[in-house]
């Protein structure tokens, strides 16, 4: 079983004529994923790799069905794609646009507000349930069907790490997710966590965070107090300097708050496994989740 996707979902993505949405449906659709449309303003009529493209969010889902968003708008555009999303009532939007400004997520945030649409992103890897479905761009290959983890990260890239470390280990995956880096996103830690403690089969979770924010610890404190599955977690940036923004728009340690030694602490108070060498984690976690 999986979270938030599965073999079912009909996915579309706007910005598919694009390089990159070129590129990536491509990918996607070779790993099994059922992208049915495309949608690029001004474009309704053409195909792209076999997939109709429409003119708009709302005509894509009336002609087939598209429940999902994968979105690849550049960053000027991408807050009123992902609103156009949610006015058309998608159960999902994976925005994978980096860069897009900060008061344009917070507009973005607020009118989601009680809506039907969960947002995964922006800045982020997506979304893959190995061997069903897969709406981003990390590489498929790496991932192993079968479970029992579950896998959610801040950072893209670690993500991959993360999870080529368990597959090496024989340890399958039921779902990983990048809920990205930038200050304001859509699904958080919590919201992750919840549906793996829901999801009966995922056994164990690997956290990856990093420095910024308190979302670490306020994830932390509810594992301890809600989560009988066993958590794994890391945390990237333990040498970043105060004050220097680190990769990611919300990886930045200011006014005290946001060190990686404070989400470690967070993490060893609250009963979480911590690794603290990532080269380890795959290893750790052959431990900690080899008796669940």
């Amino acid at each position: 079983m999986a979270i938030f996707i599965d073999k079912e979902t009909r996915v579309l993505v706007q910005g598919i004529t694009g390089k990159e949405g070129q590129f990536h449906s491509r990918q996607c659709q070779d790993y099994g994923t059922r992208i049915v449309a495309g949608v690029t303003p001004g474009k309704g009529g053409e195909r792209v790799n076999g997939i109709p493209v429409f003119n708009s969010v709302a005509e894509a889902c009336k002609e087939t069905g598209a429940n999902a968003s994968m979105i690849f708008v550049p960053p000027p555009f991408a807050a009123e794609a992902i609103l156009e999303a949610v006015d058309a009532e998608l159960e999902l939007a994976v925005c994978i646009t980096e860069g897009i400004p900060v008061l344009d997520m917070l507009r973005v945030k607020n009118a989601m507000g009680g809506k039907r649409t969960r947002l995964i992103g922006p800045n982020c890897p997506g979304i893959i349930s190995p061997g069903s479905c897969k709406i981003g761009i990390m590489p498929g290959a790496i991932h192993l069907p079968g479970g029992p983890v579950g896998v959610v990260s801040r950072s893209g890239t670690l993500t991959y790490e993360v999870v080529h470390q368990l597959t090496s280990q024989g340890l399958g995956q039921t779902t990983c997710l990048g809920i990205g880096g930038d200050p304001i996103n859509g699904t958080n830690f919590i919201d992750c966590l919840q549906a793996f403690q829901n999801d009966p089969e995922t056994r164990g979770v690997v956290m990856v965070g990093e420095i910024g924010g308190s979302a670490e610890e306020e994830a932390a404190a509810w594992i301890a107090a809600n989560m009988d599955k066993p958590v794994v977690g890391f945390i990237a940036g333990l040498t970043a300097p105060p004050g220097r923004r680190m990769g990611h728009a919300g990886a930045i340690v200011s006014g005290g708050r946001g060190t990686a030694a404070a989400k470690i602490a967070a993490m060893r108070e609250n009963k979480i496994h911590v690794c603290e060498n990532l080269g380890n984690l795959g290893r750790l976690c052959k431990e900690v989740f080899s008796a669940v």
